[in-house]
């Protein structure tokens, strides 16, 4: 790294990308040589969280530092509305709390604290924070390529130009979503390469709708055929079917699709002479969909996926490289959860953390240093009903104890996540000393954060 430049800044945020699904992270099924090869070059992360089991507020998470629920992002944004308490018809016994359905402009974020420090800024993707007037350029991104109030790419020919979106021009028919946010990017570092950049790359990939190039979905479904099963093999997640083996052809066209893009990107910084001046940060912002919409991915062996608070819904695949740094091919097994992202960049860059923000996000520059560390405790609040099957509920990780706590009932489940990573062990009743500790732990915090809790539902009933 020149000793008189900058650092410049690349996150690689991946929707819906399940902790085993990259060859880095344990997948014999999917092929992800761009983003091993950044994990061979940088350190792996194995015990990564999002701060919840669904994108949005872990995108405020990251953009802010802060718990989702100190900014009022607890739940997926619905632009109609329609998972908040007002418009609630699935009978539930709760009806879900209310939440904020953009990142207010008086936060500070990420983008703003590099804009305001001369860093140029781009965002490309998925923003899903709010509806015009509150999307990236508003949020301090110079420029913004893709983000804006939608949850996927649900306009146009979805993954393919056109796209019906406003803020990515259409390019020439077929034109391939994951390529196009890539090249996008290529050449905004180019066009800044002689000054520091903040470079976010929001992948819609792989959220649904499962639609892959024709030509890599062929691929896999031929490596399908090789497989000594013809069928997908399921096991049972509370009422829901969740999938046990990694064998979906067309979501593995779609996770290659994404790697390829990255590979854009990393050649990009090669061939500038960059890379040497650039920290990467690789990241998934919930669990991998896996008990319902397709059921597309297994995240075996840990327990269900996206929308559950169980390991599967939250712990994430990571990645970041800072050469000098991080030892190549290093693997870091302290817990790090989205919200550390904010003092993480700007301690790496150089930049003052102000304390007027507040983040409850801690620095782990000491962890790519190759220190160990002792993390307090980390927290989650999902006060809602997943459209994957999960309930409302909270959840503390302190050392290896995990202490789920259902607000349906108040029931409450301990795992010990050294010895019982797939989460199959309750051992509360064993432990009641832990279990309470927990508690009493994790009520404090949701008192100390504001959190809003769901209500009764008059018309209860036992259907979610």
């Amino acid at each position: 790294m020149a000793a008189d430049r900058p650092l410049n800044v690349v996150m690689f945020l991946v929707d819906d990308l399940g902790w085993t699904d990259l060859g880095c992270f344990g997948s014999s099924f999917y092929e992800t040589p761009n983003v091993d090869r950044l994990s061979a070059s940088g350190m792996r992360f194995t015990d990564a969280y999002a701060a919840c089991p669904v994108c949005s507020p872990t995108r405020a998470s990251i953009m802010t530092g802060k718990y989702p629920n100190r900014v009022g992002i607890t739940d997926y944004i619905n632009p109609a509305g329609n998972n908040q308490p007002e418009k609630w018809n699935r009978k539930t016994k709760l009806l879900p709390a209310p939440y904020q359905d953009r990142l207010a402009l008086n936060e500070t974020t990420l983008a703003e604290v590099f804009h305001d420090s001369g860093y140029a800024t781009f965002f490309a993707g998925k923003w899903h924070l709010g509806p015009a007037g509150f999307w990236p350029e508003d949020q301090g991104f110079d420029i913004n390529r893709g983000g804006i109030d939608r949850g996927g790419p649900y306009g146009g020919k979805r993954y393919f130009s056109p796209y019906d979106n406003p803020r990515l021009t259409d390019g020439p028919d077929g034109e391939h979503l994951p390529d196009r946010l890539a090249r996008e990017t290529v050449k905004f570092i180019e066009d800044n390469q002689d000054r520091p950049f903040l470079a976010y790359l929001s992948f819609y990939s792989v959220h649904t709708p499962l639609i892959s190039r024709p030509d890599l979905e062929k691929k896999y479904e031929e490596k399908r055929s090789q497989l000594k099963t013809d069928s997908p093999i399921w096991g049972e997640e509370g009422a829901r079917k969740v999938r046990l083996v990694q064998e979906h052809a067309v979501y593995a066209g779609m996770v290659e699709g994404m790697d390829l893009a990255v590979g854009t990107v990393l050649d990009a910084l090669d061939r500038l002479k960059l890379a040497d001046d650039t920290i990467v940060f690789f990241m998934s912002d919930n669990g991998g969909l896996s008990t319902s919409e397709g059921h597309p991915t297994s995240n075996l062996p840990l327990r269900a996926g996206k929308g559950w608070l169980y390991e599967g819904g939250i712990r994430e695949p990571m990645i970041v490289r800072w050469p000098g740094v991080t030892k190549p091919g290093s693997v870091c097994r302290s817990a790090v959860v989205s919200t550390d992202f904010f003092p993480t960049m700007l301690e790496a860059a150089g930049l003052p953390l102000r304390k007027d923000l507040h983040v409850d996000g801690i620095s782990f520059v000491d962890l790519l240093h190759g220190k160990e560390r002792v993390r307090p405790p980390m927290y989650w609040h999902y006060p809602h009903y997943g459209n994957q099957g999960g309930a409302p509920g909270g959840a503390i990780r302190k050392g290896d104890w995990k202490l789920i706590q259902w607000y349906e009932g108040d029931r409450l489940e301990l795992f010990n996540l050294a010895k019982d990573p797939s989460e199959q062990q309750n051992v509360a009743e064993e432990n009641p000393e832990v279990a309470m500790m927990l508690k009493k732990d994790l009520g404090q915090w949701l008192v100390e954060t504001g959190a809003v809790m769901p209500s009764p539902n008059p018309g209860k009933g036992s259907s979610r």
